[in-house]
């Protein structure tokens, strides 16, 4: 209220300066024309020409001053929105949830990813503000697959454990849509699948196995899901999951050994066969600005033989830093939004500083992670708007950071203490709580 009393009575100061100073470039303008009445015509021709000279002038300055005028009262409502002092741990979360808020800027799923501890502790919280989740680590390949059950059946058998089935309980029962993660990675996948009676002390499997094993694998998953009576809460399944690395080339895997450079076009042709229409197929990757030409190029490789795409959409992980620039990461969701594919962002965390240089989470580095936040998201509502992105979700990899793979870098909405930081108010675009 101060604040606005003063800019009142600044203006009102302005106001009268720009009276005195009309006031008296008047009289002065009318006092040439009584002299030059008087005079002959030459002389009033000269008069006249250095009178507009000077008329001129004055107007010059009185525009000037004008202009003066104006940057000072700019100024001053640049102060004004400089907002006030806040805690910003104490501040009230936003009616709605983050849901809420993309819901209304056009994402279909705003969505996390979830664990037996998240669910059980913070389940409030997932419920307000999501309403998509992404198994963590129970749907991986290591915790589906059972060796003791393929050796008996002498084929690959999908058997979700308990924790497993509890997830998905969680999920059905609180009306979450559910993000399949993931079926065919290099990482947290048994080896004992990839060799001759499950058994790592025996030779490798020939190719047609492995094959077999894969198409197999895909199948069952699906049809468990079914029999669960869980198949109609996933929209959506990470079938493939970092294949490629940060120079282009494909990673190196016990996949890409024994089957050969098509295994990924292979688990894509297996789970269009098994997977039912409504779930949308995904390949997932992380630092996807950084190939983002090999990406584009693989998902357009993944088409059947009639042309037909296998794949529907590009899942991007996001894990970022505040020192990354959001510029160049838009390039890479607006040339993956341009194969016409749907785009995700599927794992979304930004950790302070870089990834060579970690910083502490001080209130500054923490308020450049608020602005982050908000202008990476506005960035992608506005492409969104102008045609130039296709982004339908964003799934934030985790509830807080205690909760965070990345628990060192404090790169989610929630502190330790699982209070509001800055990043989540520019998450849900209030910018005035968002670090600025």
């Amino acid at each position: 209220m101060r604040r606005r009393l003063r800019l009142l009575m600044l203006v009102a100061a302005m106001l009268s300066m720009l009276i005195v100073i009309g006031g008296c470039s008047k009289k002065e303008q009318e006092t040439p024309n009584d002299v030059t009445s008087n005079n002959s015509e030459e002389q009033v021709d000269d008069t006249s020409s250095e009178e507009s000279n000077e008329l001129e002038d004055e107007n010059s300055t009185d525009v000037d001053e004008v202009d003066q005028v104006a940057d000072e009262v700019e100024d001053v409502e640049e102060v004004e929105e400089v907002y006030e002092e806040y805690i910003v741990g104490e501040l009230p979360l936003i009616t709605g949830g983050i849901k809420g808020v993309y819901d209304s800027n056009g994402f279909k799923n705003t969505g996390t990813c979830i664990n037996g501890f998240v669910t059980k502790t913070f389940a409030d919280n997932i419920i307000e503000n999501y309403n998509s989740v992404t198994m963590e680590n129970d749907m991986k390949p290591e915790a589906i697959l059972s060796q003791s059950k393929s050796i008996a059946a002498g084929d690959l058998v999908v058997d979700y454990p308990q924790r497993t089935i509890d997830l998905l309980e969680w999920s059905k029962a609180n009306n979450m849509k559910v993000r399949g993660h993931v079926l065919v990675w290099h990482s947290q996948t048994p080896q004992w699948i990839f060799y001759e009676d499950f058994d790592t002390k025996k030779p490798l499997v020939d190719r047609d196995t492995m094959l077999a094993r894969m198409d197999s694998y895909i199948k069952q998953n699906f049809a468990l899901l079914e029999s669960l009576g869980y198949l109609d809460i996933f929209y959506a399944y990470d079938i493939v999951n970092e294949a490629v690395e940060d120079n282009g080339t494909l990673r190196d895997s016990l996949w890409k050994r024994i089957i050969g450079d098509d295994y990924i076009w292979h688990a894509f042709y297996y789970a269009d066969k098994y997977a039912p229409e409504h779930i949308k197929l995904y390949y997932n990757d992380y630092n996807e600005q950084f190939k983002t030409q090999a990406l584009v190029d693989l998902a357009k490789s993944l088409v059947d033989e009639s042309g037909r795409s296998l794949i529907d959409g590009i899942g991007c992980q996001a894990h970022l830093y505040t020192g990354d620039s959001i510029f160049k990461y838009m390039k890479t969701l607006e040339a993956f939004s341009a194969t016409g594919l749907d785009v995700q962002i599927t794992e979304i965390d930004v950790s302070l500083g870089t990834w060579q240089n970690i910083l502490e989470p001080t209130d500054e580095n923490l308020r450049v992670q608020g602005q982050y936040y908000y202008e990476l998201v506005n960035s992608i509502i506005e492409g969104n708007k102008a045609g130039t992105t296709n982004i339908s979700g964003i799934t934030f990899w985790g509830v807080s950071d205690g909760a965070s793979w990345r628990r060192d870098r404090n790169p989610l909405l929630f502190n330790l203490d699982f209070m509001p930081k800055y990043s989540y108010f520019g998450a849900v675009q209030d910018k005035a709580h968002a670090g600025y």
